[in-house]
């Protein structure tokens, strides 16, 4: 388990230094925004899993394995955040993460680093195709179903974030590196969902401060992640073809 242990955190290691500096910058606005207004159990759980959950996205872009725990633990925080700020599918986006992304490298922890950065892809124009009618289906579909059967009072833009996230998963999944277009849209759309949501009081402002770090996170990507050409040049990988 100490071997274990320390292997995780050595996964923490080595990752660009722009991706250090983005996350102690969350760190910082996050911890203002905790300490400047009533220090409640929402709020506390909010800012835990926005540190988690930003230090899992950035693992993801780094190609580090470690994002497997760091993704089911700070899920567990958001689905907290989701249901107190009734945006229901929120939480079914989050287990849907843990079934994608944290649970597949948690079985594959060992192997994950190396299988993910030695085996990533581009898009087909087929594969285009399936992704944007797969988003727009599941939008229709989940938009109607939790406006129909709950009280959530943002349904169009809850389905619509909770769509493109789910997608950006699959794709994530079958280590396509078009997934952070999805990730870009879907960031957006979190911060446009959770930016409506504390304007109408029901969520705190950390929410949407995290989705902004998200989208910054999904941009660099493009340019020092090992899943885009542009990083693996800069860490000695081989391109993607």
């Amino acid at each position: 388990m100490t071997n274990y242990l320390s292997w995780l955190f050595n996964q923490l290691k080595g990752w660009s230094m722009q991706n250090y500096l983005l996350w102690f910058f969350s760190f910082g606005f996050q911890l203002a925004l905790l300490i400047s207004a009533p220090i409640t159990t929402v709020a506390v759980i909010t800012f835990t899993g926005a540190l988690l959950g930003t230090l899992c996205v950035l693992s993801i872009n780094a190609a580090k394995s470690v994002n497997g725990w760091l993704g089911l633990l700070s899920a567990a925080c958001f689905i907290y955040a989701g249901y107190t700020a009734k945006n229901y599918l929120s939480i079914f986006e989050q287990v849907a993460y843990i079934l994608t992304l944290d649970l597949p490298v948690l079985l594959a922890v060992k192997s994950w680093n190396s299988d993910t950065v030695n085996n990533l892809r581009k898009f087909t124009p087929k594969a285009w195709v399936i992704s944007i009618i797969l988003t727009l289906i599941v939008w229709v579909v989940s938009a109607y179903a939790i406006g129909a059967l709950t009280n959530d009072p943002r349904p169009i833009i809850d389905g619509l974030a909770f769509a493109i996230n789910l997608t950006a998963g699959i794709i994530c999944f079958l280590r396509y590196n078009n997934q952070y277009i999805w990730w870009v849209c879907g960031g957006v759309l979190q911060l446009v969902l959770w930016a409506v949501t504390y304007a109408q009081g029901d969520a705190t402002l950390a929410m949407a401060v995290n989705s902004l770090i998200y989208v910054a996170n999904d941009v660099l990507a493009f340019t020092v992640s090992p899943w885009f050409n542009r990083g693996r040049k800069n860490l000695g990988l081989e391109q993607i073809k």
